[in-house]
This record gives structure tokens, C-alpha cells and sequence, in this order.
């Protein structure tokens, strides 16, 4: 099943999940413009899952129910490539990748067998807007959406860094 999300402009509020005929499937709780959290809340009105990122790093956790820890997501240094890494507690490491310039997201387990992907979509949709398949049952289509978003999270981080070596 296809689940379609994204962000808000100010990085806060809530907004829709929906599944590939348009019926609502949960919400995205985007807690702060001034920072980088967020809840998953199932289409039952639950908490599915939250993300965030650690404090003073990089590493953006996911957390399930009653704040357990699910996995870790950080971006790992690749040319000409996105490339990040989600340890999971238990459940198997997982890769992230995207050849440069593409949309287009793998997630492959630790025998390189995709179990999922996402893309950045236009269209109807805002910028930071997402296309999610999940192909596996270890890893749930929440806290996917919670990983794709820590994705999206690093990449707006990483695009506001200034350069060390320009003039």
C-alpha cells in the first residue's frame, strides 16, 4: 500500500497521511518550527511513533510507544549519492540510497534486499512531500514515515549549512 505525507511549510502543525485512494490513514504531528520533532499518529488516533534529532547531533532516533527506542537514523558520507544508515534495535540494519540528482529512495536490509522505498513527489503536493511502499513487515509503514522524515530533516539541515571555504 502506497502512503503519501509530507511536511508544512513552517515545519509545524499537523498534517494529513493519506493511502493511494485518498483516505485518510493517520497525521504527521510536526511539534515546533524552531526545532525538528515530530509524532506519527495512527489512523487510530495513537501515537504510532515519534522522531527527533539527538541533542547536539546529527543522529535523528525513532522512538515507538512509551518513548522505547526503534532505531537510529544517520547519514553516512557517499559521492555522488545520498547515503544513510537505520539501526534498529533488533531488528537488523538497513540502507538508505539514492543515486545523485534522483527523487527516488531505496531501503535495503543488511543482505541488500530492498524492503522499501520512497520518493519526493510533486504535483498536487507541497515540496517535501512523500511516496512510501513498504515491502517488508519488520520495519512498520509508521515508523517508516518517521525515518523518511528524519531523512528530510538531515537534507534541509545539511542544505542550510553554510560553506566553510567560500569567501
Amino acid at each position: 500500500m502506497d502512503l503519501y505525507f509530507r511536511d508544512n511549510f513552517f515545519n509545524a502543525g499537523y498534517t494529513e497521511i493519506i493511502n493511494e485512494r485518498h483516505e485518510p490513514a493517520g497525521s504527521l504531528d510536526l511539534k515546533s518550527a524552531l526545532g525538528s520533532s515530530l509524532d506519527v499518529i495512527g489512523a487510530d488516533g495513537t501515537v504510532a511513533c515519534s522522531g527527533r534529532f539527538r541533542m547536539m547531533s546529527n543522529k535523528w532516533e525513532v522512538r515507538g510507544p512509551e518513548s522505547r527506542l526503534l532505531g537510529v537514523l544517520r547519514h553516512q558520507l557517499s559521492l555522488m549519492s545520498k547515503k544513510f544508515i537505520y539501526e534498529t534495535e533488533g531488528r537488523g540494519i538497513y540502507e538508505i540510497f539514492s543515486p545523485a540528482f534522483s527523487k527516488e529512495y531505496s531501503i535495503a536490509d543488511e543482505s541488500g534486499v530492498a524492503v522499501a522505498r520512497f520518493e519526493k513527489i510533486n504535483g498536487w503536493f507541497e515540496s517535501g512531500a512523500y511516496c512510501l511502499r513498504n515491502g517488508t513487515e519488520r520495519l512498520g509503514s509508521y515508523e517508516l514515515i518517521a525515518v523518511v522524515m528524519g531523512v528530510h530533516e538531515t537534507n534541509k539541515r545539511e542544505a542550510n549549512v553554510p560553506y566553510a571555504n567560500m569567501p
